[in-house]
């Protein structure tokens, strides 16, 4: 089964709790809010998937199928969630295409990102209940809200740099702090 890497053509924003370059208690996670056509391309890759999948299930009609690794959010707005472990971490770099090492950058909700992902059919060991997961291959960090990010992935920080090229946005050489006012209020 061919693997296809999916790419966020635009920056998407980091949405929720992340754990990108430091891991939490339960490990390392990512969550973004992705547009509708992101989630077509992912829909017609996930008709492939569930047919592996079923080919390799034990009782296909007494199966039972996991529902879809995004959730809508808002009309045409969709909310994908990427997990991983120490072994699996995937490259971060900067817009320049610079390895992001720091496990103190500030990845936090609200940064913006370009993700680079698959999508893997499961089955679990029951060998009745099987989906897809996405697994995430790369992530370049545009823009910083403020927070933590991850190193992480089986592709070397090169291979993620030539993936999506060069854009305007964070470089970890030379940051571009922009300080965010408060919400100012008219009561005194």
């Amino acid at each position: 089964m061919a693997r296809i890497i999916h790419k966020t053509e635009q920056p998407v924003i980091l949405e929720g709790y992340q754990a990108v370059m430091k891991p939490s208690k339960f490990g390392y996670s990512l969550s973004a809010i992705v547009d509708g056509s992101m989630v077509e391309a992912l829909e017609d890759d996930r008709i492939n998937s569930l047919e592996w999948a079923l080919s390799k299930l034990k009782n296909p009609k007494r199966s039972t199928l996991k529902p879809e690794p995004w959730e809508e959010v808002t009309e045409g707005q969709f909310k994908v969630k990427f997990s991983w472990n120490e072994d699996n971490r995937p490259p971060v770099v900067d817009t320049e295409g610079s390895p992001v090492t720091d496990e103190n950058t500030p990845m936090y909700s609200g940064s913006q990102v370009k993700l680079a992902f698959y999508q893997k059919p499961y089955i679990l060991k029951d060998g009745v209940t099987y989906g897809t997961s996405l697994k995430l291959v790369g992530v370049q960090l545009v823009s910083l809200n403020s927070g933590a990010g991850v190193d992480t992935g089986d592709m070397a920080a090169e291979d993620v740099a030539a993936l999506f090229g060069k854009t305007e946005g964070y470089k970890s050489a030379d940051p571009v702090v922009t300080v965010i006012p408060e919400n100012i209020s008219d009561d005194f």
